[in-house]
């Protein structure tokens, strides 16, 4: 392994690095709103886990995930978004909504009872 000097440095354009971090600003404040944003929206889905346990309704809902993957994919066109990218991260949403639910499910359980999914009776598999 030879070492060798890191590639000179050339000249940047003070326009240009003013450009450059102005969309950078531009970025952090989206990341901002994004984070923001799913944070609201896991305080909603936190409550909607609350109402399903206290309900014994399963954590997921395979019916309402598929139409919401189709809206999102179809917003994600109109905004000239890759649907398919659009349609991943909402997958990884709805995983992640799907597991806070079957945690609230869980502790909603009364200590010392015991859980049964003999007939007439739902278990949070994930449906």
């Amino acid at each position: 392994m030879t070492t060798s000097d890191p590639a000179p440095q050339t000249e940047v354009d003070p326009a240009v690095r003013a450009e450059l971090g102005r969309l950078r600003d531009s970025i952090d404040n989206i990341d901002a709103a994004v984070v923001h944003m799913l944070a609201e929206r896991f305080k909603a889905t936190q409550q909607v886990g609350h109402l399903k346990a206290q309900h014994a309704l399963p954590p997921a809902d395979p019916a309402r995930e598929a139409r919401q993957i189709e809206r999102l994919r179809q917003l994600a066109e109109n905004a000239k978004l890759d649907p398919a990218f659009a349609e991943k991260f909402l997958n990884f949403i709805i995983s992640e909504v799907i597991r806070h639910h079957e945690q609230i499910a869980a502790e909603a359980v009364p200590s010392g009872a015991v859980e049964s999914s003999g007939p007439g009776k739902s278990s949070p598999s994930g449906d």
